[in-house]
């Protein structure tokens, strides 16, 4: 038994502090603070995701009634919530953002060994793209104009399929349409990214096309084509139903996208629904990039599990500043938990691995200990959730 450090301090410890602290005096974070560092603002708000606190008054509270053991936990002191709302309106949000990308590119290569089951060949990074909506008040976020007079926060997202991780994230306003996202990501060569068709954007798709990547979309209804060759070795019994090389006649589209592309039909027995699907991989078996699309399922898991175990529903500001802010720091916080579980090789899945520390954050007790303890994994078995690792 750990009779030395809090669980919460454990998870501290997973955060790279030189890294963070080089970002601090980049973008001057500290700059006329007194009581409250940019170090004990994450460490509120890190506090708030991994307990569910609702709002900044919780965290604060919470931390007040444990203000014996607030230095055993990292805090050097607490502070109100005016001060915490001030500073995540005021502090530059791209700490935060640029310390994601610094956990991204840690915790990523901890689940590179995973397999995708529906990949014949496992040389491809596999990325699907998404995004999810905030609904939010459009008298408070003045700025976040969403659909039909109401407000919204986007975020869009390129995960990848192996560990459900995310590789890029944009926030925006509800207006900001999907396929525009495309214009803002650097494709990886011999890269697979899955999408729906709200991406449909032939000179997007062409630029990955031209970075040597692949994609997987669905077709739209209204794609103007021929066919140029057909393969009728498909077999029928898989739901494969074609297998064409297609060229876009459209005026625009032509000139937009003027390579061939493969055109895939598919029926699904399950929900009795015919899809279609293009991609400009010509070595991968259909049925392969049928079930891969099927896999792009696991990012809208991941937007479910966060919004689910984490606080991003409510908004702790109203600014743009701390919204980014508030949504980046719940990216660090998944970010975090997924290296606990990857560096413990823990048998729990992502969603337990969160419930634990949360409800064990103010105990002492070792980390490994708690993580790979088979009988508190049979006490948690009940948790409804997606299973993202």
């Amino acid at each position: 038994m750990n009779s030395g450090k809090y669980v919460f301090s454990q998870s501290v410890e997973f955060l790279p502090r030189y890294e963070f602290e080089r970002l601090v005096k980049k973008f001057n974070g500290n700059f006329h603070a007194r009581n409250l560092s940019c170090y004990n603002q994450f460490l509120h708000l890190l506090f708030g995701q991994l307990t569910a606190c609702d709002s900044l008054r919780d965290i604060c509270l919470c931390l007040k009634a444990h203000q014996r053991v607030l230095y055993h936990l990292g805090f050097r002191q607490t502070v109100d919530e005016s001060s915490l709302s001030r500073a995540n309106e005021r502090r530059d949000y791209r700490i935060y953002e640029e310390l994601g990308y610094i956990l991204i590119d840690i915790v990523r290569p901890m689940f590179a060994e995973e397999r995708i089951p529906e990949l014949y060949c496992q040389d491809y990074d596999v990325f699907a793209l998404d995004s999810t909506t905030i609904s939010c008040s459009i008298k408070l976020l003045s700025w976040a104009l969403g659909k039909y007079t109401k407000g919204a926060v986007k975020m869009h997202t390129v995960i990848d399929l192996r560990g459900s991780i995310p590789v890029f994230i944009d926030i925006t306003d509800g207006r900001y349409h999907d396929s525009n996202f495309l214009d803002i990501i650097d494709p990886v060569s011999n890269a697979i990214y899955t999408m729906d068709k709200a991406y449909v954007d032939f000179k997007a798709l062409f630029r990955i096309n031209q970075c040597d990547s692949f994609f997987i979309t669905r077709a739209k209804e209204t794609m103007q084509h021929e066919i140029v060759e057909t393969n009728y070795n498909v077999d029928e019994s898989t739901g494969l139903r074609g297998d064409h090389i297609i060229k876009l006649t459209g005026y625009k589209s032509s000139s937009l996208y003027p390579s061939p592309m493969r055109l895939i039909e598919y029926y699904d027995s399950e929900s009795g629904e015919y899809l279609r699907f293009v991609t400009n991989s010509m070595d991968l078996n259909a049925l392969e990039i049928a079930d891969l699309y099927r896999r792009r399922w696991d990012i809208e898991c991941f937007f479910k599990w966060i919004k689910q175990n984490l606080t991003i529903k409510k908004f702790w500001g109203h600014s743009e500043n701390a919204v980014k802010t508030h949504l980046w720091v719940a990216i660090c916080t998944f970010l975090i938990i997924a290296r606990i579980k990857a560096r413990y090789k823990s048998s729990y899945t992502i969603t337990e691995v969160a419930t634990i520390l949360s409800v064990s954050a103010l105990e002492k007790i070792d980390l490994d200990e708690l993580l790979t303890n088979p009988e508190l994994l049979s006490q948690n078995q009940n948790v409804n959730e997606p299973i993202l690792f």
